[in-house]
C-alpha cells in the first residue's frame, strides 16, 4: 500500500506539506530480463577530481574486501550483466519502512533501511553458483536512520567526493556508490540478488546502482523516468531514461553524473539540477553537486571513515565485509 496525504489545516500552519509512506506491500515482484551486451569495466576509475565517466571517491577505508574471484562474465575490460551469477530465494520484509514529509523548506526521510520487495537470500548458500566468486557471510538487517535534506537543493560552490551511502531509494534501501572497499566496480565483481542488492557486515541491504525492483513507470512508458530516490545533498536521483524516453549515457550527463531541466518536482515543473542512474561506471552520482548532509544512524564511528563533514558525514563508508 502507498499512502500519499496532503496536510491542511492546523498541520499546514506548522508548514508540514505532505506526507509519503512506503510499506513492504509497495513493490510487487519484478520480473527481470538482464541487460544484454557488455559494459565497460569500472575497474581503476576513480578520479581524484570529479570527471565525467568516473567516480570521484572519497579515501577508501584501509583492510578492504568484497568478492575473492573475478567471475567469467568479467571479461578483460568488460563485463556481461546477463552472464552473472545472481542470488536466488524470495525473502520477504513485512517490517519495512520509509517515511518521507516535508516541513517548511526540508524533507525529512526515515526508515529503517529494509527493502519493500523481496531479496535473496543471504549469506550466500555453498549451493549458489556464485558462491566461488563471492561468499558473503552477512545477514540482511534492519538499520534505523533519519534524513533531513533540503527540498530546494542549490549547487555547491564545488563537487565534493562520494563514498559508501549516497542517497536512499523509494524502495527504503539504501544506495551506495559504484565501488567496492576495495575500489573495483560493485555491481561487475559483488554478488547480488535479482533486485541487484545484498547487505554488507552491519547488515545493511543496498544497491549499487540500477535496481529492476525499483517501479519507474514513466521510464517503463518511455518518457522521461520517474523520481526513484533522493541524493545525500538533496537532488533527486531518476531512473534510466531522460527526454523523450531515450536511454541516457555518462556522455549525457555532467561529471557528477546528472545534469538541469524541467522535472516534476513537488508537484510542481520545476527546472532542477537531477542526478541519473545509467548503465555504464558510475552507474548513479560521480560525485555531489550540492552540499551533502550527514546521516546518522547510516555511516560514521565504527561503521566507516569520514568523508565530506567528517565523521558521520554522508562520506562515510562502511567497513569491509
Amino acid at each position: 500500500m502507498t499512502v500519499l496525504m496532503t496536510e491542511t489545516g492546523r498541520a499546514r500552519g506548522r508548514g508540514l506539506l505532505a506526507l509519503l509512506v512506503l510499506t513492504a506491500t509497495s513493490f510487487a515482484a519484478v520480473a527481470h530480463e538482464p541487460f544484454q551486451g557488455s559494459l565497460p569495466l569500472g575497474d581503476g576509475k576513480r578520479s581524484s577530481a570529479p570527471k565525467v565517466g568516473a567516480l570521484y571517491g572519497c579515501p577508501l577505508p584501509p583492510g578492504g574486501g568484497g568478492a575473492q574471484a573475478a567471475g567469467p562474465w568479467i571479461k578483460g575490460a568488460t563485463w556481461v550483466p546477463a552472464e552473472k551469477a545472481v542470488v536466488g530465494g524470495d525473502v520477504a520484509w513485512p517490517e519495512a519502512k520509509l517515511e518521507i514529509k516535508r516541513v517548511g523548506g526540508e524533507r525529512i526521510v526515515t526508515g529503517n533501511a529494509l527493502p519493500a520487495h523481496a531479496t535473496g537470500i543471504f549469506p550466500v548458500r555453498p549451493s549458489e553458483p556464485g558462491y566461488a566468486y563471492d561468499r558473503n557471510p552477512n545477514r540482511i538487517g534492519p538499520r534505523p536512520f533519519e534524513i533531513v535534506l533540503p527540498t530546494e537543493p542549490r549547487p555547491a560552490a564545488q563537487a565534493s567526493c562520494v563514498g559508501g551511502p549516497v542517497g536512499v531509494t523509494l524502495s527504503g534501501v539504501v544506495l551506495f556508490d559504484a565501488v567496492d572497499a576495495l575500489g573495483r566496480d560493485a555491481p561487475a565483481h559483488e554478488i547480488q540478488d535479482r533486485c541487484n542488492g545484498h547487505p554488507q557486515r552491519q547488515g545493511l541491504y543496498h544497491y549499487h546502482g540500477f535496481s529492476p525492483c525499483v517501479p519507474d513507470a514513466a521510464g517503463a512508458a518511455g518518457r522521461h523516468s520517474d523520481l526513484i530516490g533522493y541524493a545525500f545533498d538533496g537532488f533527486g536521483i531518476f531512473g534510466l531514461k531522460g527526454e523523450g524516453g531515450r536511454e541516457l549515457t555518462n556522455a549525457d550527463l555532467d561529471e557528477c553524473h546528472g545534469h538541469s531541466h524541467s522535472v516534476d518536482w513537488d508537484g510542481r515543473r520545476v527546472e532542477i539540477y537531477h542526478y541519473h542512474l545509467t548503465r555504464e561506471f558510475p552507474y548513479s552520482l560521480g560525485c555531489y553537486r550540492g552540499t551533502p548532509r550527514r546521516v546518522p544512524g547510516l555511516a560514521g564511528g565504527p561503521d566507516g571513515h569520514g568523508g565530506p563533514g567528517g565523521p558521520g558525514g554522508p562520506g562515510g563508508r562502511p567497513p569491509p565485509r
